[in-house]
């Protein structure tokens, strides 16, 4: 049996019950979300779907059950929060175009992820450690439904993890501001209170965020089935694939073509229709 997922500010009971009689399924409505379950779907009939419909149709893999996630690992930098934080402090030495364009060629996987990050973080070197504070204060955001995601997520007793190829400055701050359980990040050289242009250590890239959904599975004592991995560009891939769900949250078209499940209209609450699991 297939279920296909659908939510989103535009899907309506007509809508919903439209999409059943094109699938000859079955629909069960929540608050949030609905959901279709019918024998089979097309990879053409859900290409259709998602172009006829302005909301998030998705459908869930056959082998994932979303009663039995355990783990919720995410990306941060345009996943968690609306920036990508080494581009908005490179605004502060006058390098946001050069920064901004490598991250992108990164994300569209179009240069390895470590030499685009230690290109990129060379290009920070003089900078005063204390521009960190202002892209953090006045700059970083949380994405929509960030919150109300996470605390759904605490309620049913599921663990959060933060990785992301960004800096351990972002992510420890965002794991005591919103509880998180664990996170992964890039530790950025300092000196006398200015940048030194180096990662310190070993760059977590794609691979690592893969190793560390790994890990974790084994600290936990649970299945990769049991987890599910959210992110928006191409070095969260290889985490994504491990996952028992894979999520792309607004990303690039790689990422969506590979993931299990997108999210393009709804904010982060969007992953909880993903879990059937319903909020206020």
């Amino acid at each position: 049996m297939i279920k296909l997922v659908l939510q989103g500010l535009a899907l309506t009971a007509d809508t919903a019950n439209e999409i059943t009689d094109r699938v000859q399924g079955v629909l069960q409505n929540n608050h949030r979300f609905s959901i279709i379950k019918s024998q089979s779907i097309t990879a053409l009939q859900l290409q259709l779907l998602r172009t006829d419909y302005n909301f998030d149709i998705n459908v869930l893999p056959m082998d994932f059950d979303p009663m039995a996630t355990q783990l919720l690992i995410t990306d941060m930098d345009s996943t968690l929060i609306n920036i990508e934080c080494v581009d908005e402090i490179a605004d502060f030495i006058n390098v946001k175009p050069q920064v901004a364009a490598i991250t992108e060629a990164a994300m569209r996987g179009e240069i390895d992820f470590e030499t685009s990050l230690r290109q990129r973080v060379s290009l920070l070197k003089g900078l005063e450690v204390s521009a960190l504070d202002r892209v953090y204060e006045e700059r970083l955001r949380l994405n929509p439904g960030a919150e109300i995601m996470l605390n759904r997520l605490k309620q049913q007793g599921i663990k959060t993890a933060l990785v992301s190829g960004g800096f351990t400055f972002f992510t420890e701050r965002l794991k005591k501001r919103l509880d998180l359980d664990f996170t992964m990040a890039n530790v950025l050289g300092e000196h006398n209170g200015f940048l030194t242009g180096e990662v310190v250590g070993d760059v977590c890239g794609a691979k690592a965020k893969a190793d560390f959904l790994l890990k974790h599975c084994g600290l936990l004592n649970i299945s990769p089935s049991n987890v599910v991995a959210m992110g928006d560009g191409a070095n969260d891939l290889l985490m994504m694939n491990e996952a028992g769900l894979s999520i792309a949250y607004h990303a690039k078209p790689t990422v969506q073509e590979q993931a299990a499940s997108a999210l393009n209209y709804c904010g982060l609450e969007g992953v909880l229709g993903l879990l059937q699991l319903d909020f206020d």
